[in-house]
């Protein structure tokens, strides 16, 4: 990746996490805060891995736990978070329909609702990735990762700001059909998408958080949209050279970098957030390249 950007490349593996991507982090903080509460039964909506984080952080925690799910979640990944034992239902086309029909599940369940990528606990447990990278004496010259949500960007900065490295620009990237911070940020406001059309589905948020578009103010953010090909390409390429499968959402990121993404060029350095994704197999991503 150093010698196809021109540029020293770091690699921050959140795709090593015990459930494959960086959810286990801020989904997790949020459920032992949700815990230390009172709360014994967790519900969260998801299309994947926020679910798996929480049906991870539940079993650890020994909390019922319930994840609802869109038609578009595949059922050996619903197996994974029933592995965990979570119950899991199946509502709705996307994520924003299982969110709206989870949180009235918690409220009638009287359990606790752990917001996917909205929620200020979920942040900071994000933000304890730069802390490490800080520790190991690392400053890049910009950051790059992908947005769904905005959970993991809203932590990111959150992070990048406790360590001092306010001057430090972001590339968040998102594929053509999950765009919506993209269109928040051009637009000045917050946009609602009509639907989802990307095979990069745990980007699936037809709004982001309105945090990630107030960061917007506050620090450098520079939104950047890639195909759906050129995530596909770059997961089959970062698996060739590093032996690692991620999502699309993950290769959106890594595409940016492959592709030499125009702000990336002439940066001392470049970091790239590898979110990782519990959602891809071999056979998966074989699919992808044939039909995207």
């Amino acid at each position: 990746m150093s010698k196809a950007s021109g540029s020293p490349v770091l690699l921050k593996m959140e795709a090593f996490q015990p459930i494959g991507s960086f959810k286990a982090r801020g989904m997790g903080y949020a459920c032992q805060e949700s815990c230390r509460d009172g709360a014994k039964h967790l519900v969260c909506a998801s299309g994947g891995n926020a679910g798996y984080a929480v049906a991870y952080a539940g079993n650890q925690l020994s909390v019922d736990v319930t994840i609802v799910v869109p038609t578009t979640t595949p059922e050996w990944l619903r197996g994974l978070i029933r592995q965990e034992g979570a119950v899991v239902l199946e509502h709705g086309d996307s994520w924003d329909d299982a969110h709206a029909f989870a949180t009235g599940l918690a409220h009638r369940k009287g359990g606790a609702y752990i917001h996917p990528f909205d929620d200020p606990r979920v942040w900071h447990g994000h933000a304890s990735m730069v802390a490490e990278i800080a520790d190991a004496g690392v400053k890049p010259g910009v950051v790059v990762v992908s947005v769904g949500g905005g959970g993991l960007l809203c932590g990111l900065l959150e992070g990048m700001h406790q360590v001092g490295w306010n001057d430090v620009p972001v590339l968040a990237v998102e594929t053509e059909g999950t765009a919506s911070f993209a269109a928040s940020a051009q637009a000045g406001r917050l946009v609602t998408l009509d639907k989802i059309s990307s095979v990069a589905t745990t980007l699936g948020a037809r709004r982001v958080a309105p945090e990630a578009l107030a960061w917007t103010q506050r620090h450098a953010v520079l939104p950047w949209v890639v195909t759906d090909r050129a995530a596909v390409d770059a997961c089959l390429k970062f698996a060739d050279e590093h032996r690692v499968l991620v999502e699309p959402a993950c290769g959106a990121s890594l595409s940016a970098v492959y592709d030499q993404a125009e702000p990336l060029k002439g940066e001392d350095s470049i970091l790239v957030i590898v979110c990782g994704g519990a959602g891809v197999t071999r056979e998966l991503l074989e699919h992808w390249d044939r039909t995207v």
